[in-house]
């Protein structure tokens, strides 16, 4: 049995449509569905064998009920991904005492177990984006949910999981299956509602003189390479500790929307708004995961372009309604 955390969630469920692909089904999905998103349309395509609420997995966790179980491996995507919660308690417990119970319980009885940290935990970039467990203390997240990834990175670094566990530095990812992510949708799934809405996209103007409008970069990856990396990782017996999952490339949201914009047929309109003042001293300007520890394990796949991404996502998911699994 593989169990799969954030299983719902876009990186989850994308993990679950990979598994299927190398045919295993024999999975169980953890995630809290709620009442208020479509989170649950995901799961609709995949194939798994069975279902179960977070808070009810952390207790069966705790009382024993896998105990004996044949589990296979661990892929803990299972978080608050969002990096404007306030709520510092909520974050501390859902991203890093979670994780924490889960990474020891799959250490004691060496259980598989690859998680998610993310390329939030380097901050503003002052201090690289190199992904060297050596060098981790030394990095200052922007936001809480940053740091609740720190915060769990340090802990296994001290206990000497690190050794064992394998932590996936996730970049910016998007894809399909994220329609459900409210505020935290990308900005790719944004230029297709507002450009199909209105014909124009906006973006935030730059406050930093060296970068222009919408020329702020990033490390962008879709879903489906991110998770062919993370495959490749669970399935490799030499890898273990942290491994950023990126592009390894630093592209503008220009870029980036222009492809939206060409992907839909549509002739290029960007407007450029106001940042909010609560975000300005929180945004990264600049973000791109060295691969090469990746690269250096032998991982050889090659990643869309941007422009392919985009397109794809867009004009076969987008467009058509489809989820992953629907193909």
């Amino acid at each position: 049995m593989f169990i799969v955390t954030g299983g719902a969630g876009l990186i989850g469920s994308a993990m679950v449509w990979q598994l299927n692909h190398a045919g295993i089904t024999d999975i169980l999905i953890v995630d809290h569905l709620g009442n208020t998103t479509d989170k649950w349309k995901n799961l609709a395509p995949l194939k798994f064998d069975d279902y179960m609420e977070r808070e009810d997995f952390r207790s069966k966790l705790h009382s024993g009920f896998f105990n004996g179980r044949n589990i296979e491996g661990v892929i803990h995507m299972g978080a608050c991904s969002s990096t404007t919660e306030r709520d510092a308690s909520y974050l501390i417990d859902n991203n890093f005492r979670y994780t924490a119970e889960l990474a020891q319980y799959c250490v004691d009885r060496h259980i598989r177990m690859v998680y998610a940290s993310s390329c939030a935990t380097y901050g503003d970039g002052s201090q690289g984006y190199d992904d060297n467990e050596e060098t981790i203390e030394n990095l200052r997240p922007l936001n809480m949910y940053g740091y609740s990834k720190q915060l769990f990175d340090l802990w296994a670094k001290r206990r000497g999981m690190l050794k064992e566990l394998v932590g996936c530095k996730f970049s910016n990812i998007y894809g399909p299956n994220e329609r459900h992510k409210a505020n935290m949708r990308s900005v790719v799934l944004r230029s297709w509602e507002q450009i199909t809405a209105s014909g124009k996209m906006q973006l935030f103007r730059s406050y930093k003189p060296e970068y222009a409008d919408g020329e702020q970069l990033r490390d962008f990856l879709y879903v489906k390479d991110a998770v062919k990396m993370v495959e490749y990782l669970f399935n490799n017996s030499k890898a273990a500790g942290l491994y950023n999952i990126g592009s390894g490339l630093a592209e503008s949201w220009n870029h980036l929307v222009k492809a939206a914009f060409t992907a839909l047929n549509k002739p290029v309109d960007i407007e450029y708004i106001e940042m909010p003042e609560s975000l300005r001293d929180r945004y990264q300007y600049y973000t791109c995961a060295k691969i090469d520890k990746l690269r250096k394990l032998g991982y050889t796949g090659v990643s869309m372009t941007l422009d392919e991404a985009v397109a794809d996502y867009l004009c076969n998911y987008l467009e058509t309604g489809m989820y992953l699994g629907d193909e």
